[in-house]
């Protein structure tokens, strides 16, 4: 029996024209579902709307997805999304509904989009890449999101010998693909990457079949493309996620990865990483979008995340190696947080980390339990140099926190310090709405946050002072202007 709820869509029409424009779309291959409720059309050609399981709506049934972690999978909604690259000029969106439209948003509203409303008809513009989410009606759970690409240049060649080159249609994997120096992995537009479990006696290699779906390990590695990957059918216990990255020199760029059955991008002892306007939407027990571990010199940018987990999250926990995390930057981002912390460094903090930005990044929805921005230390190491800034969000539940104290993933016996955090030009649209707003609580003496700057923070268009932050004795040097 399926354990999610049922809540009431309305079917909705989405027609994209172009305006002295050209888009280019990508056929959904021969066999793959398409949603039943929205039809998108760019240029006067349909554009494919593929479904994805998502939190669900009710507050419950998300708290038992995150909890519950071996029925996870049963606890979801559908959401929609549809994408397409916007080659020249600008794109007209029209959604049209089979009732009338009492209100619409296009989100984030950084984009600058105010649709126009006629009876059951919405319309915008659209002129440079975006990835945007559109809610009619006060629906949120069940929204269309709609990923407007650059367009591609340079595309690998598929008789290349360093190109793995997946073409459009369904492939079935089973094994992980680790990927060597030099290579590039191409999904092609219309190519959908489906991971199976192997079952006992079926010929494949359980070693390979229990690890990450692909592993960038080499030196000078690609992996782009528009084709989606999907892990529907990989359950949590037989596979952490669908991308581990532990090279150097490494860029991620373009996919789509939806229902990751673990943490969905995993970076572990890797340099020099860039990873450009990926989307994941993710529903089951720790499918936290981008895990940054151990890693130095890694670049997040204009992408899409929509998890039930951590969305953007950095880590230092491998006793590989004892560098830590530096260099760490994630911007232009745009984040939907379901339970857990939208950007954040921790838990799981045993060495150094150093040089943390999250900038100019926007949180459309947040109906978490944790805090939306926060770094959260339950072991020993130092964390310094960290800044969140020009931070734009909707909703939360909670806000800002700095926290020094054991948890369930301590693994030192000390904890740890936090130095140098700057907080600038963010705004919480509304209060947060289980009451606190800023927290920030040290160990002891020997294990403190000390240097805070909270520079320009609003909460519901009112600038916060010292008084609304909670502090114990064990936090020194905080700074509000």
């Amino acid at each position: 029996m399926k354990l999610y709820r049922l809540i009431p869509v309305l079917s909705l029409f989405v027609i994209v024209s172009c305006t002295a424009g050209r888009v280019s779309i990508a056929p959904a291959p021969e066999g793959e579902p398409l949603s039943a409720k929205w039809k998108v059309y760019a240029a006067g050609r349909e554009v494919p709307v593929f479904d994805a399981k998502v939190a669900s709506g009710d507050k419950e049934m998300r708290r038992l997805a995150c909890d519950d972690v071996s029925n996870s999978g049963n606890y979801y909604d559908i959401a929609s999304f549809a994408s397409f690259d916007l080659v020249k000029g600008k794109a007209k969106v029209e959604v049209v509904v089979p009732e009338e439209v009492r209100e619409a948003k296009v989100l984030p509203e950084s984009a600058g989009i105010v649709p126009e409303i006629k009876g059951n008809k919405i319309s915008f513009n659209v002129s440079r890449p975006l990835n945007l989410t559109i809610d009619v009606n006060g629906d949120f759970i069940h929204s269309l999101h709609v990923f407007v690409n650059p367009p591609e240049t340079d595309v690998p060649d598929p008789d290349d010998p360093d190109v793995i080159y997946y073409a459009p249609g369904i492939h079935d994997l089973y094994e992980a693909v680790v990927v060597g120096d030099n290579k590039t992995v191409y999904l092609a537009p219309g190519a959908i990457l489906r991971w199976h479990n192997w079952q006992e006696g079926d010929g494949h290699d359980p070693k390979l079949c229990s690890g990450s779906c692909f592993i960038l390990s080499g030196n000078n590695v690609k992996f782009r493309g528009r084709g989606i990957i999907d892990q529907d059918d990989v359950h949590r216990t037989r596979s952490r996620g669908p991308m581990r990255i532990t090279g150097t020199n490494v860029s991620l760029e373009g996919v789509i990865i939806r229902n990751s059955s673990g943490w969905t991008v995993v970076l572990s002892d890797a340099e020099n990483v860039d990873i450009d306007n990926i989307k994941l939407i993710g529903f089951r027990a720790n499918s936290d979008g981008i895990d940054i571990c151990d890693s130095h010199h890694v670049r997040v940018h204009d992408s899409f995340i929509r998890t039930l987990d951590d969305l953007i999250v950095v880590k230092a926990i491998s006793s590989k190696s004892d560098r830590g995390c530096s260099d760490i930057l994630a911007e232009r981002c745009v984040l939907w947080n379901e339970i857990a912390h939208a950007l954040s460094i921790g838990a799981e903090i045993r060495y150094p980390v150093k040089g943390v930005a999250f900038r100019d990044c926007d949180v459309i929805h947040d109906t978490c339990r944790e805090w939306s921005l926060r770094i959260f230390h339950t072991d020993s190491a130092l964390i310094s140099d960290v800044s969140f800034e020009n931070i734009r969000i909707e909703e939360a539940e909670r806000f800002i926190s700095l926290w020094i104290n054991s948890a369930v993933w301590t693994s030192d016996a000390e904890r740890g310090h936090i130095m140098n955090v700057v907080f600038k030009d963010i705004v919480l649209k509304t209060p947060p709405r289980m009451g606190t707003e800023v927290q920030f609580l040290g160990y002891d003496e020997g294990h403190a946050i000390e240097g805070v700057l909270l520079d320009n923070v609003s909460i519901g268009g009112r600038k916060i002072t010292a008084e609304d932050i909670e502090m114990n004795p064990f936090v020194s040097g905080v700074t509000v202007r």
